[in-house]
C-alpha cells in the first residue's frame, strides 16, 4: 500500500490548510487512518485519527482547530487545519492501519510563519 500526502505549504498564523492523503488501494478495509507530525528536534506525535466506523480522536494541541475525514469512495484521507499557529509547523505524515500492518506516507511540510 502506498500513501501519498499533499497540501502542505507556507501559511500565515491564523490561516488554514487542507492536507490530503491518497491511497493506492481501497481504504474501506483499513481499521484506522491518521495524521501524525514531526517538528524539528521533536518526536513524531499523533495529530488526528479516524477509525473505519468514523470515530475520531485528536491530539490535545489541535482539538477544536483540526478536523480529520475520510472519503472511502475516493480512497482519500483529509485533514482540515484552521487557526494555524507557528507551533503547528512540522512535517505531516498520513498513516493507515490494516492489522497487523501499518503503512506510512512520505510526509508533507507545513510551515506557519508570518
Amino acid at each position: 500500500v502506498q500513501l501519498q500526502a499533499s497540501g502542505g505549504g507556507l501559511v500565515q498564523p491564523g490561516g488554514s490548510l487542507r492536507l490530503s492523503c491518497a491511497a493506492s488501494r481501497s481504504i474501506v478495509s483499513f481499521n484506522a487512518m491518521g495524521w501524525y507530525r514531526q517538528a524539528p528536534g521533536k518526536q513524531r506525535e499523533l495529530v488526528a485519527r479516524i477509525t473505519s466506523l468514523r470515530y475520531t480522536s485528536y491530539g490535545e494541541s489541535v482539538k477544536g482547530r483540526f478536523t480529520i475525514s475520510r472519503d472511502n469512495t475516493k480512497d482519500m484521507l483529509y485533514l482540515q487545519m484552521n487557526s494555524l499557529k507557528p507551533e503547528d509547523t512540522a512535517v505531516y505524515y498520513c498513516n493507515a492501519d490494516s492489522l497487523p500492518f501499518t503503512y506510512w506516507g512520505q510526509g508533507t511540510l507545513v510551515t506557519v510563519s508570518s
